[in-house]
């Protein structure tokens, strides 16, 4: 009797319960990811984080962002930016521009081997992503999953106001 009251307590047996979808979509992310920076690295490429950032910058006005502006658009953490951006300039794929009247403010600017770097990265990131993810889901499903990581981001950014 002790333990029936227990599992009481703690929400009644397990399968009972309805899954919850946060450890698969943690799982599932980090899997994915995996494979296909091993895919980059085979190819001697760099990870996804230089691709997204070579990618917000290409859509950036006049191809630059502020760093906070790169950090927010391309969600990655200010000092981890301030990292990977100094490695990427040593690589010549971005450079740093003075912001005028800001003594500490920096544009992260695209350069055009950085162009070229991102379009060599899509060339085997656009690929792995219809080989690991696209192809095992239908449309519908793509559509699905779409609206509902629309929505939480949504609620996520939203609530940072």
């Amino acid at each position: 009797m002790a333990g029936s009251n227990q599992r009481a307590r703690r929400g009644g047996p397990k399968r009972n319960r309805t899954p919850s979808a946060w450890p698969m979509f943690l799982i599932a992310h980090d899997e994915l990811v995996a494979r296909i920076e091993e895919q980059l690295r085979n190819k001697g490429l760099p990870e996804i984080n230089w691709y997204t950032v070579l990618w917000v910058l290409e859509r950036a006005p006049d191809e630059r962002l502020r760093m906070h502006e790169l950090s927010e658009a391309a969600v990655i953490t200010r000092s981890n930016l301030t990292r990977l951006v100094d490695r990427m300039e040593k690589a010549g794929l971005v450079s740093r521009e003075r912001v005028s009247g800001d003594r500490r403010g920096a544009y992260a600017c695209l350069t055009s081997a950085g162009r070229d770097m991102k379009t060599e990265i899509w060339n085997v990131y656009g690929p792995a992503i219809q080989e690991h993810f696209t192809r095992h889901l239908s449309p519908q499903e793509s559509a699905t999953l779409h609206d509902i990581m629309l929505r939480l981001i949504d609620k996520v950014r939203g609530s940072r106001s």
